[in-house]
């Protein structure tokens, strides 16, 4: 088929490679440790440092603010509210060219933050959230591509949100943040891209789930800007489903007699509520496949039931523990709004359809599905491919064969590092 790249079929895994052409012509303090940077470490501890991350690891990496929209000109939002001043939380890997032409900004999901490369100190547990994709020789090729990832406006990790200080009020926004959108959130990227990091263009943008959203946002918001976007595991809207699964989540939160309305930051936090959202949440994220394959209907620490309504299976310990990890790094009220983000997102309802919202960009377009994601399933990234195509973009299409659910975009990295290689070296700068 002329223009694009083609993929082969593969006949060991049945996944679905297709490619399609046109076929139709001053600074905000947050009040908790939710946003606090890793400090770089002392100069003469930086060889040892290096030493002892891996070889194709983008290395010890150390998190930038970036303040903006001072009142009297705070950014308007979507609703017609007013926010500002407005801190920008973000990291960079590799070097940006002299041209100014191989900027990358990767997007994260609801529960991602700057941090998706590289580690922050010596004794970091684990990399960034996308390590695998991100680094010399990955994907996202840091020996020839600059890098950039924020947080999000609205989230807890650095950016500004409902945590942060109200500069009106000298204590944490709480319930008095103004509701942000998907739209929102990219316009605070764009002004960090294009007015602080003085970019004239992006070579692509790309994210996974959420980030998939913002990516989609970014292609039809500016146009002349976005060279190219990479949308896995996403979709153009949510569906009912979706919404209900996030509603239960939010539920979850303000039925914690700790959320206390959204002021909670001076004493105990809705850690319960916020666990639970997160295990609902986390339950989406897999699939019937990987969760039987992974746990069956193994017991966790005894031989037969014990008749009782203690946690007796492994997948239920596994729950739990996932819940509580969540309650360590992120803000209840950031996940309110997030949620609430994507549960607004509906490009074709902005844009009139679809075709229409796709007839405002110009970027060449991968999207990427899994089998076993039942979140995003594969038929709404087919419904965006399908609106790409009639209005004339350049666009292919891969149907990844995973058994790991909605996280595949995290987990299967292998086989999307060929993809996504491919695609990059495709685009024409």
């Amino acid at each position: 088929m002329p223009g694009g790249f083609d993929f082969p079929l593969d006949s060991s895994t049945g996944n679905h490679y297709h490619s399609w052409k046109t076929m139709e012509k001053g600074k905000v303090i947050d009040s908790k440790d939710f946003s606090k940077a890793p400090r770089r470490e002392n100069p003469a501890d930086q060889a040892e440092i290096t030493k002892q991350v891996p070889a194709n690891s983008v290395g010890i990496v150390i998190p930038h603010d970036y303040e903006f929209a001072h009142p009297p000109d705070e950014m308007v939002l979507e609703s017609g509210r007013k926010l500002g001043p407005i801190n920008i939380r973000y990291e960079t890997y590799g070097e940006l060219n002299k041209e100014k032409t191989n900027a990358v900004l990767i997007l994260h999901a609801l529960s991602g933050d700057a941090h998706a490369a590289g580690f922050h100190k010596q004794d970091d547990k684990s990399s960034g959230w996308w390590d695998a994709l991100i680094g010399p020789g990955k994907a996202f090729d840091t020996s020839r591509y600059f890098v950039i990832c924020s947080n999000v406006i609205g989230g807890c990790r650095g950016s500004t949100g409902p945590a942060s200080i109200n500069p009106a009020a000298g204590k944490p926004y709480g319930l008095l943040f103004p509701v942000v959108t998907i739209y929102d959130m990219v316009r605070a990227q764009y002004e960090l891209v294009a007015n602080h990091l003085k970019l004239p263009s992006l070579y692509a943008v790309a994210g996974g789930s959420m980030g998939g959203m913002q990516a989609l946002a970014w292609s039809v918001q500016y146009p002349d800007y976005v060279k190219s976007a990479l949308i896995l595991a996403s979709t153009a809207r949510i569906t009912a489903q979706g919404i209900a699964f996030d509603a239960v989540g939010r539920n979850a939160i303000v039925s914690d007699p700790r959320w206390k309305n959204g002021n909670y930051y001076d004493g105990e936090i809705p850690a319960r509520g916020l666990s639970v959202a997160r295990m609902v949440g986390h339950i989406t994220y897999l699939s019937d496949l990987s969760m039987g394959m992974k746990f069956g209907r193994k017991l966790q620490t005894r031989q037969k039931y014990g008749y009782d309504f203690t946690d007796e299976f492994e997948v239920e310990s596994y729950l739990h523990h996932q819940g509580d990890k969540f309650v360590e790094r992120f803000d209840a009220n950031s996940y309110l709004y997030i949620t609430k983000a994507m549960d607004y997102f509906d490009l074709g309802e902005k844009y009139g359809s679809l075709p229409q919202a796709f007839s405002r960009a110009k970027a060449k377009y991968l999207v990427v599905s899994f089998s076993s994601d039942w979140l995003y399933p594969p038929y709404q990234s087919k419904e965006m491919v399908f609106a790409m195509m009639k209005s004339g973009r350049d666009v292919s299409y891969i149907e990844i064969n995973a058994p790991f659910g909605h996280d595949s975009f995290l987990l299967e990295t292998t086989r999307q590092k060929k993809i996504i290689e491919s695609f990059l070296e495709s685009i024409d700068v």
